[in-house]
């Protein structure tokens, strides 16, 4: 069970370490049918279609609660409809196709505390180009960028619960057969 924890917790660091550090300073568009705009307690109610573009990040949901600390750090909230999910995309650094997809019912992101949290039916792939590297789905997926921890329960909750749901890891090999035996192996 140890070797599993620590297998999914390797699995998840790859997927959000990296992202894009350029994006987190540049502006944000959000488009939107409907918005409720509160300037005195800086929160931002989003609904209908919603996408968020802020550098190489696109996120999409059917609502989107924005709201800004004083010292202006953003906590978002994105919420789907029933029967959809809320999705975010964005680059990594450390090479020129890395991505990290993942959609959930419901996804938190602390923009001061670099937490996301992803509630029900939650799935994040690691992405080089076209082809997943890794992917991880549960109930419920956090994953906290700065220490590079994630914790994945089986319960939307974000508690593990007895008879609760059960988590999947996939990693895809990393490195591929030496062209030599690659060779050999062809031939015969």
């Amino acid at each position: 069970m140890k070797k599993i924890i620590a297998v999914a917790m390797l699995a998840l660091a790859s997927l959000s370490a990296s992202a894009e550090r350029a994006d987190s300073l540049k502006q944000a568009q959000i488009d939107f049918d409907n918005g409720h705009i509160d300037e005195a307690t800086q929160t931002r109610i989003l609904t209908g279609n919603v996408v968020l573009t802020r550098g190489t990040l696109l996120i999409k949901s059917d609502k989107a609660v924005l709201k800004e600390t004083p010292e202006g750090y953003m906590l978002l909230t994105l919420t789907a409809a029933p029967g959809k999910t809320a999705s975010f995309r964005q680059k990594r650094d450390g090479g020129p196709d890395l991505w990290t997809e993942g959609q959930a019912q419901r996804i938190e992101y602390d923009e001061r505390t670099e937490v996301v949290k992803l509630f029900a039916n939650a799935v994040v792939k690691q992405l080089e180009g076209k082809r997943m590297t890794s992917e991880v789905n549960g109930p419920f997926i956090s994953y906290d960028n700065r220490t590079e921890q994630a914790n994945v329960y089986n319960d939307a909750s974000g508690e593990s619960k007895a008879g609760g749901g059960r988590s999947t890891i996939i990693i895809a090999p990393r490195r591929t057969a030496p062209a030599a035996q690659a060779a050999g192996a062809a031939k015969q």
